[in-house]
């Protein structure tokens, strides 16, 4: 892999990462919660309605989650805007470092709370997320 390319690639970690943070946000308010009900729904699968966003608290939560997860986004597509070319080998590292934290303690989390099929999900989510970025590029 090139510079290039994972310059390329790190602008879709921010878009995979930060795609669910307008989701989650719209979890916030009860007549746009659909979309944030329906993926937590997929994410503890099987699909069965049984996840809803009722609770002020679930609401909240989401509210966090979304800012956390669109910022977590920007602040990737940042790094591979404005930092990269003077530090691609420290910018590819401390994603990559993002991600797999990340990985490791939301499905730990989702294992805890017996929410296993999110674990299968998040491996999804990881190798799209960090593609090419396993390995340093060639110069």
């Amino acid at each position: 892999m090139s510079h290039a390319s994972h310059k390329f690639w790190l602008k879709i970690t921010a878009v995979v990462v930060g795609s669910f943070g307008p989701v989650f946000f719209l979890g916030t308010m009860l007549p746009t919660s659909e979309p944030a009900r329906l993926t937590l729904d997929i994410l503890s699968w099987p699909v069965d309605g049984l996840q809803t966003y009722a609770s002020p608290d679930t609401r909240f939560l989401s509210a966090l989650t979304g800012g956390f997860l669109f910022g977590w986004g920007v602040m990737i597509w940042c790094l591979s805007a404005w930092v990269y070319d003077l530090a691609p080998e420290a910018v590819r590292r401390t994603v990559l470092a993002g991600v797999l934290s990340w990985f490791v303690l939301d499905s730990a989390g989702s294992i805890a709370s017996g929410n296993a099929s999110n674990a299968l999900f998040n491996v999804a989510v990881l190798l799209i997320a960090v593609g090419p970025l396993w390995r340093p590029a060639r110069a």
